[in-house]
């Protein structure tokens, strides 16, 4: 069963009791939805199918595609149980709807500037929807712990591998609502 978190105009978007690996957006869910689906509908039942014509085809212990497709299906139902519980488990936070828009929550788009003067843009948000390469990072990850509740203008504090550094917010934006 899905959680929908219930937005307060005060502290919309702030990580809830029992923890925020559990958020993600309605995209995320529906990513991770898509994927489960894919492997149940698609490919499960083709590996199933490889298994069984192989297992007919007599000594198995030297019999690659029967050990390969039982490997394969090892894999398909970790993942199937990770998907599953991960689902099950989900926090749907909106972005499009956080009343706050002036301050940093979860799934905000954020700009902003280091010590170095270097620009980037990020967007926060959960766990697993998040792709550095894309410019998405974790609630979790450090950049967006420093980045919380912020508001543009504001200085806060990023602990890096370098030691500290000072971070300015210069735009923050959510998602348009429907």
């Amino acid at each position: 069963m899905l959680k929908a978190r219930p937005h307060s105009a005060e502290g919309a978007g702030t990580p809830a009791k029992g923890g925020l690996s559990h958020y993600i957006t309605p995209a995320g869910v529906g990513a991770m939805r898509a994927e489960l689906t894919a492997l149940l509908r698609d490919e499960r039942p083709k590996i199933v199918e490889i298994v069984s014509w192989a297992a007919g085809n007599g000594d198995r212990s030297e019999n690659g595609d029967y050990q390969y497709g039982k490997r394969r299906l090892r894999e398909i139902d970790r993942r199937i149980r990770f998907l599953t519980k991960r689902i099950d488990n989900a926090v749907i936070v909106d972005p499009a709807v956080q009343p706050q828009r002036d301050r940093v929550f979860f799934g905000a788009t954020v700009t902003y500037v280091n010590e170095r003067d270097e620009e980037r843009t990020v967007t926060i948000l959960g766990v697993d929807e998040a792709d550095m390469a894309a410019g998405q990072v974790s609630l979790v990850s450090p950049v967006a712990r420093a980045l919380m509740r912020a508001g543009v203008g504001d200085e806060v504090r990023l602990l890096t591998p370098r030691g500290e550094e000072m971070i300015e917010v210069l735009a923050i934006s959510y998602p348009s609502a429907p």
